[in-house]
């Protein structure tokens, strides 16, 4: 599989490609637009290489079709360029807060991870439709926008994706002219960050992009700082009308303090401590170097049918080591215990993915068909080693105070140490037919081989196991007009019982049959007008074969099986020329259905507020001053399915003051938590729970030419 992959990756060198389908103009003064063919054609292909003036998309990049979201029977939500930018985030969790329906998780204070529909995940993460399931933070410098599917995706991305996936699409170059965009921002605690977007035709048929960014971060937190370092050189070629080729490099340095927050004290986040820290400056830290190359290449066939060809080559190294409290505290002795442990991870990964669009007619009846093959390889290395505190001791207990007295610690020889390797195959197709101008259906499969193997390097045991998966896909779309659908779909998915990063198996997981996840949806869309959109939609996700121990005889069982329903919904776009709006509404419970060692049936799953509200909108005074304001509330939820510890409800207002130079020239402020709210925005256990950030503030300066 790694010899396919490869090959698909090499021959996206050479062979010529359409330009994709979803790609849009780009804005007057945004510094892109049409890409010349160099055969004065006039049907030359639109790229999309800045941000669009908007805060809605008609399309999304991730659904492989040129179909417009109104007739895609599932929840999309599109974060544009121009959004990003006015809440002023350089890091994808900070942009996914105003999606309803997506939870932020602590990560161990070292990685993304997310609760989508009540499934906590680490790996669905997707860069131009390919997998990027490393455990690290994104950032969005060289990013156009960014895409939440939610609900079971095994059709279009492959395994996991049970509540749904993030793909952030990335800049690409322009054509048409060259552009120089530049930002410097910096903000309360003495955080900046300076970026570069360079866009440089090279000739009529070639051109060239770099993004660029230096990042320092620093908050609340005692001792808390890092850096980021980004570069992202691109080229495209585009020799003729029908042919495009894009060739990315991505390298991401990321090195940062791992904070993984406060414990718990009587069934509440410790309170009185928000700046207080429970490790080390010298032992938590968490350091990652991604390595990603990209090629994609389309060849328009006909006027009907597009080839796509696209690879990925991905290398991260990381390492992570923490200082963490690991019981609530004592409130008899007003102490803490903590424990420690660090670990290594080195991947590497080579996908290929062959990809056909076709939209055409069997009589009378309209078709849009994606069909199509993927190969992936995957190795992964890691290792774990635990914590030893003084007295050769694998805990240690301390006082509270102001700045804890935390001991130096050493780490041990490896607890565990593995090597893992994946290799997948998979094809799909799926046909969304227009039977009249008022009803379309959707009806698709995928089939995936995966197979995982994986070497215990400390006991020198070996496990493998091999699956293979039908994922499909049905959906009805029902339209009264052209402008108002109404949909219906069942969707499947499915997650190997290794877990989402697959870097280990043992005896027992390689005995076990993998996940299952079933979602019901039925919604809404609305395009009240050419700029504004409003959906609705009511979901019911059924998670089926969690694995637990029989409390009786001690062996794996596989009827661990969660429930999560819920209700989504969602304005974006311009209520009137000046005033943009992105509101997001979810209503969601979940519930542990079949009693297990974990958790007994009826019990809460971890990091589901019952409720959640975000509001983002910008309001244009003049040509040269607009103003933004921000709400987002989450009503409590219990940290993990243990439902012992509770994060209260919250509410956190954003405000923002745009002002324009001159053409070339704009500043603005972000006034972040205005009424300096003091909450407990998420957690990882019961004894490990962020805190938020005070009140800040941050200037952004951009140019632009």
């Amino acid at each position: 599989m790694k010899t396919l992959a490869a090959l698909l990756l090499a021959s996206s060198a050479f062979l010529p490609i359409a330009v994709q389908a979803e790609e849009v103009p780009m804005a007057a003064d945004g510094g892109g637009g049409e890409a010349d063919a160099g055969d004065g054609v006039d049907r030359r292909p639109i790229v999309v290489t800045g941000h669009v003036d908007s805060y809605r998309s008609d399309t999304a990049a991730g659904i492989k079709a040129p179909t417009p979201l109104i007739d895609v029977p599932q929840s999309v939500t599109v974060i544009t360029r121009e959004q990003l930018d006015d809440q002023g985030v350089t890091q994808l969790t900070d942009a996914l807060r105003y999606v309803p329906g997506v939870v932020l998780a602590q990560g161990e204070g070292n990685r993304d991870q997310i609760v989508l529909r009540g499934q906590n995940t680490t790996a669905d993460f997707f860069l131009n439709g390919l997998r990027d399931d490393t455990q690290y933070y994104r950032s969005l410098y060289n990013i156009e926008h960014v895409e939440v599917l939610r609900g079971a995706n095994a059709l279009l991305f492959g395994r996991g994706g049970g509540g749904g996936v993030i793909n952030r699409v990335r800049k690409t170059p322009s054509l048409a002219g060259r552009s120089i965009g530049a930002s410097a921002a910096v903000g309360t605690f003495g955080d900046f960050a300076l970026a570069a977007d360079l866009n440089a035709p090279l000739s009529q048929t070639i051109g060239a992009r770099l993004n660029g960014t230096y990042e320092e971060f620093d908050n609340h937190r005692q001792d808390f700082h890092g850096r980021f370092i980004g570069v992202n050189p691109t080229l495209a070629f585009a020799p003729s009308a029908d042919t495009r080729i894009d060739l990315s490099y991505n390298y991401d340095d990321d090195s940062r303090i791992a904070d993984r927050g406060v414990p718990s004290l009587a069934g509440k986040p410790l309170e009185g401590y928000r700046d207080t820290f429970f490790g080390r400056s010298d032992t938590n830290i968490s350091d990652v170097k991604a390595h990603i190359l990209e090629a994609r290449l389309t060849q328009r066939l006909a006027d009907s049918l597009t080839l796509t060809l696209a690879g990925q080559y991905s290398h991260t190294d990381k390492y992570y080591g923490n200082i963490f409290a690991g019981s609530a505290v004592n409130p008899a002795s007003n102490t803490v215990s903590l424990s420690a442990y660090n670990s290594t991870s080195v991947r590497e990964s080579w996908i290929g993915q062959a990809n056909l669009t076709w939209e055409g007619k069997t009589g009378p009846i309209n078709h849009t068909v994606i069909a199509g093959i993927e190969g992936a390889d995957q190795a992964t290395d890691a290792t774990r080693s635990e914590g030893i505190f003084p007295g050769n001791k694998a805990s240690a207990t301390v006082t509270l105070a102001d700045r804890l007295a935390v001991p130096a610690i050493t780490f041990g020889s490896p607890s565990r140490s593995t090597h893992a390797k994946v290799t997948i195959f998979s094809a799909y197709v799926q046909d969304q037919i227009e039977l009249a101008p008022f009803l379309q259906i959707v009806g698709g499969v995928r089939y995936d081989s995966f197979r995982i193997s994986a070497d215990n390097l400390l006991n020198s045991t070996s496990a493998g196991r091999t699956d293979r998966k039908w994922s499909p896909r049905a959906g009805v779309i029902v339209k009264p007009k052209a402008n108002l659908s109404f949909y219906g779909s069942y969707t499947k998915s499915f997650l190997p019982q290794s877990g989402d990063q697959f870097s280990a198996l043992d005896a027992t997981q390689a005995t076990l049959a993998p996940e299952e996840f079933r979602n019901l949806e039925v919604g809404a869309k609305w395009d009240v007008t050419p700029a504004l959109a409003l959906t609705a939609a009511a979901y019911r996700l059924d998670r089926e074969n969690s694995r637990f121990n029989d409390p009786v005889t001690g062996l794996p069982q596989l009827s661990g099986k969660t429930r999560t329903r819920g209700i989504e919904l969602s304005a974006t776009g311009k209520i009137l020329p000046q005033w943009q709006v992105s509101l997001g509404y979810a209503l969601q419970d979940g519930k542990v259905r079949s009693s297990t060692t974990a958790a007994p049936a009826g019990r809460s799953l971890a990091l589901l507020p019952e409720s959640q509200i975000s509001l983002w909108t910008r309001y244009d005074v003049t040509g040269k001053l607009g103003l933004g304001l921000g709400v987002t509330h989450q009503s409590s939820a219990y940290t993990t399915v243990s439902n012992s510890v509770t994060l209260p409800a919250w509410t956190r207002v954003d405000t923002a003051v745009f002002y324009n130079v001159s053409k070339n020239l704009s500043v603005q402020l972000n006034v972040n938590n205005l009424l300096n709210e003091q909450y407990f925005p998420t957690a990882h256990t019961d004894n490990n729970i962020s805190t938020a950030q005070p009140r800040s503030a941050r200037l952004t300066v951009r140019m632009g030419f």
